[in-house]
């Protein structure tokens, strides 16, 4: 995460890591139908920083995905379901949009697990492709949300009076955050704002590399981001005064 100023960096660090650690329960009876070949298209667009050293954890379940094995495929459904959720919600505005982008990945996945090289971490691996996916999805649809005026999905906070201002600021170091919470909040984001703010804070992509992958220019992915943060914060807030 790249904080801009001490009250803002006091303010998203705990959101980082509450995110960071959020784990959904796995639906024990839910299949993802394997893939018939691996697909051959590269998958990586966001780079991860993976563990040093190889990880010989999965090692098993990963064999056993190599060569088409349900129960394998299966178990790592159900092992990496909780975290691999909880980063599609982040993506998206709902659970159903979430499920389909968490589908999608588990069989690029599946079909991709021959390009796992076993020299890092095959969560981080798996995680990657997720995010890939969700930005895959963010690509395809970024016209359908500007025509159908989803960009328009939330308020654009304007100024507040200095009594309002100065009373979100008491409570920045206060606030008792969960991560269904900050989820809730970035789903009321709209589509640019929310995935601009996930690859800047989650994924730690620049702005340049933010605007190669999204196909927008270095300004936009900017302004998103300020906005991003700032309806953020007033979302969180206005929550945590409801409580």
């Amino acid at each position: 995460m790249r904080p801009e100023g001490d009250r803002e960096a006091s303010f998203f660090v705990p959101c980082v890591y509450l995110l960071s650690m959020a784990i959904l329960p796995a639906p024990m009876q839910r299949t993802v139908t394997p893939p018939s070949a691996p697909n051959k298209a590269s998958l990586r667009l966001v780079p991860a920083v993976d563990q040093v050293g190889p990880d010989q954890t999965y090692a098993p379940l990963i064999e056993g995905c190599l060569k088409g094995e349900r129960r394998a495929q299966q178990r790592v459904y159900e092992l990496f379901y909780g975290k691999m959720m909880a980063v599609c919600l982040r993506y998206t505005k709902n659970t159903d949009q979430a499920k389909d982008i968490l589908q999608d990945g588990f069989i690029k996945v599946f079909k991709s697990v021959v390009k796992f090289n076993r020299a890092g971490s095959f969560e981080g691996w798996i995680r990657r492709i997720m995010v890939n996916t969700a930005i895959d999805h963010f690509r395809r649809t970024k016209n359908s949300y500007l025509l159908l005026g989803e960009e328009r999905s939330i308020e654009d906070f304007g100024d507040q009076d200095e009594e309002d201002t100065l009373a979100e600021e008491e409570q920045d170091d206060r606030m008792d955050l969960k991560p269904a919470d900050i989820i809730n909040a970035m789903q009321k984001l709209t589509p640019a704002y929310r995935t601009v703010f996930n690859l800047y804070v989650f994924e730690e992509l620049t702005h340049k590399e933010i605007a190669d992958v999204l196909g927008i220019n270095i300004g936009t992915s900017k302004s998103n981001l300020a906005k991003a943060k700032h309806n953020l914060k007033k979302l969180l807030t206005k929550e945590q005064r409801l409580h």
